[in-house]
């Protein structure tokens, strides 16, 4: 008997030292750990996902601790977190709904694990996707999304909140509250400067991130001081280093001068001494930018390359090709004098990235993807921006870090992102090669982890092949 109850004893006390197994979904072995933070490269190293949520990170072995459906062995592979586009859209009015909903999975395929919709006319439908991803209903990125944006009555765009008073300004913010939005996008095609510094000052006390379009009639620093979060497009970065900033914004709102009127003054008249100085307020206010910068460089040079053998023209529907038409067309129509100021605004554009990150500027990367915006591809393209970043100025790890860490920031979910450490969100991607080294190296691709699924190369491939299927298939 008393054998017995010390045998009793003697398991009872194994059992918890060694606890039985734990459930998890995936677990990941051998991984070598990028820090997003400070590029160092943990070798080694192990994970364990449950839920979408890293449960244990070890620098041993997890298998024999954890149940798991999946076991990655990650030998010889950088982990990392996983690829943000932070502006992208999806639109074209209702027929091309489908055509939009099938762009999803090609971001996963190419390591977008989250975007941010910009706005356009889908956004019902962009908000019904955001819950479906979330509850694994529907295979594609973490979406977060503006609903539809604030702008003027007989807007340029299609799908916007046309405000012409501060009574409907409050009413359109109360529709974007009922619609529980991630952050709000406003923009100035026809919204008059006194009711857009009003409207960011009550986004701003509503509690929500605010970014957009810049009006060429408010100086850059003014809108950054009145609130506004982030910059979209550098073209207005632009403007703000010019030095006759004032008189153009003055002759904008006189209407001696329009948007594209304005463009080649602002590139002959960059001076590096105002953009430091001026970048420094934005820096100081917390204004960051989302460069967008393939989509100037697509532009500048399609007389060029023309971009009709694009491979991945296959995945994108009929419909969705249309809508890049009419950029090409506006493009096709300029001068040889245009063409030579598109190239030499895109380099100068560009070249103030290294002036922006000195000057402490938060650069969130995103590309503009979707509708309208001419041989953007989704997930491609934000390896192609990733490029240029690098291109311009940008170390491997400030670049790393506009794709990973930035998103997160602007939106307010450092908690949940932006390292693979316990508690965080288990969207992250596998490479070959190490994008510390070669930024170009975010491209070989061996892995996506997303909402507790893992796609290994072969499932990537796959999403490919069915976004070429359904094309094929359109009548």
């Amino acid at each position: 008997m008393k054998n017995a109850l010390l045998l009793g004893l003697c398991s009872a006390l194994a059992a918890c030292s060694s606890p039985p197994d734990e459930r998890a979904d995936i677990v990941i072995e051998n991984a070598q750990i990028i820090d997003m933070q400070t590029g160092a490269i943990s070798a080694k190293q192990s994970l364990a996902i449950r839920d979408g949520i890293i449960i244990k990170r070890s620098d041993k072995p997890l298998s024999s601790h954890y149940q798991s459906s999946t076991l990655i062995d990650a030998k010889g592979q950088y982990v990392m977190p996983g690829l943000w586009d932070m502006h992208v859209h999806f639109g074209g009015g209702d027929e091309l709904i489908e055509e939009n909903k099938q762009l999803l999975p090609l971001y996963l395929a190419y390591g977008v694990t989250t975007v941010r919709d910009a706005a356009a006319d889908l956004s019902e439908s962009v908000l019904s996707w955001r819950e479906q991803v979330k509850q694994g209903q529907l295979v594609g990125p973490t979406i977060f999304t503006s609903g539809p944006k604030l702008e003027g009555k007989g807007s340029i765009w299609p799908g916007d909140l046309e405000v012409e008073t501060t009574e409907e300004m409050h009413a359109a913010m109360d529709l974007l509250d009922s619609m529980d939005v991630d952050f709000i996008k406003i923009t100035d095609s026809a919204l008059t400067p006194e009711l857009y510094i009003k409207a960011v000052h009550e986004v701003k006390k509503r509690g929500y991130q605010i970014s957009g379009h810049i009006p060429f009639s408010l100086s850059v620093t003014d809108v950054s001081k009145a609130g506004l979060d982030a910059i979209e497009h550098m073209t207005y970065m632009l403007k703000a280093a010019a030095k006759n900033e004032a008189d153009i914004s003055a002759k904008v709102a006189s209407k001696e001068l329009s948007y594209r009127t304005a463009l080649p003054i602002i590139t002959a008249q960059f001076d590096e001494p105002t953009a430091i100085e001026k970048f420094t307020v934005l820096a100081n206010n917390d204004t960051a930018v989302v460069p967008t910068l393939i989509g100037g460089k697509i532009t500048a040079y399609i007389d060029e390359d023309n971009h009709q053998d694009d491979a991945y023209l296959d995945y994108l529907g009929k419909g969705l090709k249309a809508t890049y038409q009419w950029r090409v067309d506006r493009a096709n129509k300029d001068t040889p004098a245009q063409i030579k100021q598109r190239k030499e605004r895109f380099i100068k554009t560009a070249q103030l990235l290294p002036i922006a990150q000195q000057a402490g500027v938060s650069i969130i990367a995103g590309t503009d993807a979707g509708f309208l915006n001419s041989y953007i591809y989704p997930g491609l393209s934000l390896h192609q921006e990733l490029s240029i970043f690098t291109e311009y100025g940008l170390t491997p790890l400030q670049t790393l870090q506009a794709a990973t860490l930035a998103g997160p920031k602007f939106l307010n979910k450092q908690q949940q992102y932006g390292a693979l450490s316990e508690g965080k969100v288990a969207d992250l991607i596998l490479l070959s090669e190490n994008p510390l080294i070669d930024i170009r190296n975010t491209q070989t691709l061996k892995g996506v982890v997303s909402h507790s699924t893992f796609y290994d190369s072969n499932a990537l491939e796959l999403l490919k092949q069915q976004a070429k299927a359904f094309v094929a298939s359109q009548p």
